[in-house]
């Protein structure tokens, strides 16, 4: 896939699937369906914006449902061609719609056809609507569908109800809108190696880029990147207040499995939150409370298989 950080080296002509799509959930799949089938006739293209314009705004870091690695990874899966990251900076915020299309969609990408979400927004201010984007695009010729929104249990798919959930512990509800387990991916580094101690040893994560990090607890997991195929495991999101931790830490033991993994990337997809964060009066009772969990997390595991 071809990745352009300016729109004046992006390979045209296109088809534009346009908005922040931080999270590739199941809305952004049903935004960029339609570039999908152009029959060829244009370069199937994501144009999203860097930083985020919420970001950009605010002035304050903002953590990703999928940080541009893990982005690139999705949007390549399911077929698109190349991803534009449109520099949210302040000569953009202050194009017009009109400007916006004709400098942006014409001008620089030559997009042949775009789709959008029916509550995208655009232009300074963010004063374009969707209906505008599609009247002001066919002035130029370009064809434009405008996507409904997609609810799950009334609610519309989003990457903000996405994050509330991940933050409030309902895994099932984010995987949902997301249409697949939510992902840490990180490298394995030295840790305290407390795990082994107590006969659970685990790979300390390190997370790649901006991700959100869901709240603390421990969560049934599968991973990958260890060896050939998927492995069962548990993972804890914390402090480990037992031991007196004093930073969050993110750890993985893997069941029925050895081996040395430092240094290696991992790919952990959160299936189940077993249990909030909690701290036990001594190792003894850390230590039963750890196999509870393995046997929770591959009984639960086993039913989703």
């Amino acid at each position: 896939m071809w990745i352009t950080s300016s729109p004046t080296t992006a390979l045209t002509p296109t088809a534009v699937a346009l908005g922040n799509f931080d999270g590739i959930h199941l809305g952004h799949r049903q935004v960029i369906a339609p570039v999908l089938e152009n029959d060829g006739i244009a370069r199937t293209t994501v144009v999203t914006f860097s930083p985020h314009p919420k970001e950009f705004f605010t002035g304050e870091p903002r953590s990703l449902l999928t940080p541009q690695e893990e982005k690139v990874l999705h949007l390549e899966a399911i077929g698109v061609q190349q991803l534009v990251l449109l520099p949210f900076n302040r000569e953009l915020a202050k194009l017009t719609p009109q400007q916006f299309v004709e400098e942006i969609l014409v001008n620089q990408l030559q997009a042949r056809q775009v789709s959008v979400g029916a509550d995208f927004c655009f232009g300074h201010r963010r004063t374009g609507t969707a209906d505008d984007l599609k009247a002001i695009a066919a002035t130029f010729g370009i064809g434009v569908t405008i996507v409904p929104l997609l609810l799950f249990q009334g609610k519309r798919i989003s990457s903000s109800a996405i994050r509330e959930a991940l933050l409030s512990g309902d895994l099932q509800t984010a995987n949902r809108m997301l249409g697949r387990p939510y992902r840490l991916i990180g490298q394995v580094v030295t840790g305290q190696q407390l795990g082994r101690t107590i006969g659970f040893p685990t790979a300390n994560l390190q997370l790649l880029g901006d991700k959100l990090v869901p709240c603390r607890g421990v969560y049934a997991v599968r991973v990958s990147g260890a060896g050939e195929t998927s492995i069962l495991g548990v993972m804890n999101i914390g402090n480990r207040p037992t031991v007196n931790g004093l930073s969050q830490t993110i750890e993985v033991h893997l069941l029925d499995w050895s081996g040395d993994l430092y240094g290696k990337t991992l790919i952990v997809e959160l299936e189940e939150f077993i249990r909030p964060e909690q701290k036990f009066a001594s190792l003894e009772e850390l230590k039963a409370q750890i196999q509870a969990d393995c046997e929770t997390a591959r009984s639960t595991l086993a039913a989703m298989s």
